[in-house]
């Protein structure tokens, strides 16, 4: 089993070394950001070896898990409202992690942190904390006036560095460690859905940005490429319908791939997998392909988390093969993904039923312990080193700034 481990020792230290002498990541910004570290975390002290070390804690707290807690660590939650107290009694099943969406943003930070605060059951092993912060089009948080998609494909790339840097520390201050927000997907189709969420219109352009996105990023928290293997190539919105291409590999190598190759490079700390089909190299959604997962792995180098894109968009398809949720769960995580998680459709009841229907599968053998076990070692390694690279988050008035 590879788990990612090759940048978050350094990324651990780059939080470390910002927390102690502040960041001002956005010339646009009218204030700049900095962070305090705890006396427990000086820069000097992060070793170089960290990553190794969290993957073997992550292997002995996973073995000795039963199935049921490993099931758990492998599903990210979702559900609407910003009560601090319902949130942390949902959290309470030992879910692995939580998507925020619009509606679990209250009106100030102060109380966005205290609901992210609220969402951690054990401090010793906090869960995954998402959001889908894009900036722009897509952009779930107050605040986010940086530069987006629609104009950083036509702007330096250092200005991509420059808004994702202040992107990502106004979601790593508000207690939310991994970000949904590099989409590494690209087309010079301005029809697209995509295209206004896409950092470039052809492959070298998308690349530069999107590494600039990620090195930025990678600073403060866990960022994510998205829609593996690449939207722009199949046309149609995922959101409503299954988009496809007869795109062969080779020329898949050549295009769609650059980009994501360029943030694996960069260090990115998730892969999410879109519900598009290239039909050439298989007829499954990626999201549910092992083909798709060894090429990423394989071919591409990634050793990260594999998160599914929303598995309720499955559902929204119409197609009576992803009539099943839980049946989609289950599926995703034995084609090689980590992390599934269910927005759309769901309910308060939705996690707990991924999480029964994973371990039953297991216990049926229609899930190896394995693959569960490979995929609650990478959560659960990401999840204790992005707890040891925390940081005590405040607006810095008088600091210098970076530009």
């Amino acid at each position: 089993m590879r788990v990612n481990s090759r940048h978050r020792g350094r990324a651990a230290g780059a939080l470390a070394l910002a927390a102690a002498v502040g960041l001002c990541a956005s010339s646009a910004a009218s204030a700049s950001i900095t962070a305090t570290t705890a006396p427990r975390t000086p820069a000097a002290t992060v070793p170089s070896t960290g990553a190794e070390r969290f993957v073997d804690r992550a292997t002995a707290l996973v073995k000795a898990m039963p199935v049921g807690e490993q099931a758990s660590t492998v599903v990210m939650g979702h559900v609407a409202g910003t009560d601090p107290g319902a949130l942390r009694a949902y959290m309470e099943s030992g879910l692995g992690g939580f998507i925020l969406m619009g509606a679990n943003i209250p009106a100030s930070e102060a109380e966005l942190q205290a609901l992210t605060a609220a969402l951690t059951v054990d401090p010793t092993l906090p869960p995954l904390i998402a959001v889908d912060q894009e900036g722009g089009l897509v952009s779930r948080l107050n605040g986010d006036d940086h530069a987006a998609s629609t104009s950083l494909k036509g702007l330096p790339v250092s200005e991509t560095s420059a808004a994702f840097a202040a992107r990502g520390s106004l979601v790593a201050r508000a207690g939310i460690t991994v970000n949904f927000g590099t989409v590494a997907d690209y087309t010079a189709d301005p029809g697209s859905f995509i295209h206004g969420r896409a950092l470039g219109t052809d492959p070298a352009g998308a690349a530069e940005r999107v590494a600039a996105a990620t090195g930025a990023q990678e600073q403060f928290l866990a960022s994510t490429l998205k829609h593996f293997p690449g939207h722009g190539a199949a046309p149609g919105d995922s959101h409503h319908a299954i988009p496809s291409t007869t795109m062969g590999l080779e020329e898949w190598r050549a295009t769609a791939a650059v980009p994501f190759a360029a943030g694996i490079d960069a260090g990115a700390s998730l892969l999410m997998y879109g519900h598009l089909a290239y039909t050439a190299v298989d007829t499954l959604p990626a999201s549910l392909s092992p083909t798709w997962h060894e090429i990423a792995r394989d071919e591409l180098g990634f050793t990260g988390v594999a998160v599914t894109d929303d598995l309720g968009m499955l559902l929204s398809s119409g197609d009576p093969a992803y009539a099943d949720p839980v049946a989609n769960g289950v599926a995703a995580i034995a084609a090689g993904n980590d992390l599934v998680l269910m927005v759309a459709g769901s309910d308060a009841q939705t996690a707990g039923s991924m999480v029964h229907g994973i371990t039953a599968a297991v216990e049926t053998g229609t899930l190896s312990p394995e693959r569960l076990e490979e995929a609650a070692t990478r959560v659960v390694a990401l999840r204790l080193q992005l707890s040891a690279a925390t940081a005590s988050w405040a607006v810095c008035e008088d600091c210098d700034r970076v530009d």
